[in-house]
């Protein structure tokens, strides 16, 4: 899909991939990791790739299977280097608004990797097995 560099874009992309993972069976968890990983990586897309110009597109890519799903997101930015957005977990970071979405998306999907230009990236989430026992004491 391609679709306007615009905040508010991303809903109805969201609901259709979401809708997916639900007619595949994955579980809450899974549905709001992945929920919060595109968001994060959509907003990053227009904000930091795109600067906010509307006339720009973010490319959207996603395949459903019944144990996965894989996500990119592609702006048309200059990219950047991914390594070198500091820890927002420590120190002066702390307090600085940069890296909380590259963090969140590291944290909730499986695997999170960048083209070499930086201006796209490509995360999978696996679906999360039922465990009867999980919760149990």
């Amino acid at each position: 899909m391609v679709i306007q560099s615009k905040p508010t874009a991303i809903g109805p992309v969201c609901g259709r991939i979401l809708s997916k993972l639900e007619a595949n069976n994955f579980g809450g968890e899974d549905i709001f990791a992945v929920h919060l990983a595109l968001e994060e990586a959509f907003i990053n897309a227009v904000r930091h790739g795109n600067k906010m110009d509307s006339a720009k597109e973010v490319k959207i890519d996603y395949s459903v299977a019944p144990d996965k799903i894989e996500v990119s997101v592609t702006d048309e930015g200059e990219g950047f280097d991914p390594e070198s957005v500091p820890d927002p977990r420590y120190g002066e970071n702390l307090y600085k608004p940069e890296g909380r979405g590259l963090f969140l998306m590291r944290s909730y999907m499986d695997t999170v990797e960048f083209n070499e230009r930086g201006n796209s990236v490509c995360m999978t989430k696996y679906k999360e097995k039922s465990n009867p026992a999980k919760g149990e004491n």
